[in-house]
Order: structure tokens, then C-alpha cells, then sequence
């Protein structure tokens, strides 16, 4: 486990050296071929079908102005994703709890100036990768889900 934290973090190192940016490393960007709201239901029927839960959907727009923030303009949502078994596995070991902070999982859809519609995710196996013991073994599996749960996606 120690070599993998150790590669996990020469990697980091290379990435950051040669210029790419953490995000396109710890997140994924793509195109939905839906709008807002027919991606939002997309991913969440898909969530469903393997087991996962939505909890809700935060309407970013109607939170930040509600909040004294200025519009945002164009729709941005977080659809809110869990699985109890997943978080079950983190949450019951004291060396995986302080990761609860990553729960609920969350998956962006917004639209950008061009009108089209986005979908961004953290890429969870990355992610898990980078913080070692039962995190990562939990974060590999979210991440095979997560695949699976945006498979839509081009």
C-alpha cells in the first residue's frame, strides 16, 4: 500500500512538472447529447438501476441568489448519488471516516456559453488512489460504478 501512495504521489509530481493541471487529472468533463434536466434524470435512472440512491438535486441557481450570491446564469445542478454499501464500508473503519466529507458523491450538470450542455465528475479511483487504505479499495469500486452510471456520456 505504501509503494502505491508513494507512485500515487511521484505521479502527481510528473503531472504538475509537466504542465497538466490536477483537474484534468481528478476531473472528467464531457458533453451530455441530453439538456439539464433530461441528463439530470438520465443519471439518476442509471444511479438507480445499480443499486445507488439520489438523495436530491441542488439547484445551484435558486441557492446562490437565495443566499445573496449574484445569478449564475445558465442552469447548474448537483445531482447528489450514494450507495450504503459503499459508504458502509468507509464510514464503519475510523481510518476511512475522515473521507465523509467526499459524501454524498455529487455529479455536475451545467450549461457553459456555448448552450451546450456538461456533465463533470471526480475521478474517483483517481481520487481513492491518492488517500491509500480502505478509501481507495471503496473508491475503486465507485469509480467502476460511476463508469457505469455515466455510460451515456460520448
Amino acid at each position: 500500500m505504501m509503494k502505491k501512495t508513494i507512485l500515487t504521489g511521484w505521479l502527481v509530481l510528473f503531472v504538475m512538472a509537466s504542465g497538466c493541471s490536477m483537474k484534468s487529472m481528478m476531473v472528467e468533463e464531457r458533453v451530455s447529447p441530453y439538456g439539464v434536466e433530461d441528463t439530470v434524470k438520465k443519471i439518476r435512472e442509471n444511479a438507480k438501476s445499480i443499486g445507488w440512491v439520489s438523495p436530491g438535486v441542488k439547484n445551484m441557481n435558486k441557492s446562490v441568489t437565495k443566499h445573496g450570491g449574484k445569478d449564475i446564469g445558465g442552469p447548474v445542478r448537483i445531482v447528489e448519488l450514494c450507495n450504503a454499501e459503499h459508504a458502509g464500508k468507509i464510514l464503519s473503519n475510523d481510518e476511512g471516516r475522515y473521507s465523509a466529507l467526499l459524501m454524498p458523491c455529487a455529479i455536475a450538470v451545467y450549461t457553459k456559453s456555448d448552450g451546450k450542455t456538461y456533465v463533470s465528475n471526480m475521478q474517483a479511483g483517481k481520487m481513492g488512489s491518492m488517500m491509500g487504505g480502505i478509501v481507495a479499495e471503496v473508491m475503486n469500486e465507485v469509480d467502476i460504478d460511476q463508469k457505469k452510471i455515466l455510460e451515456f456520456l460520448p
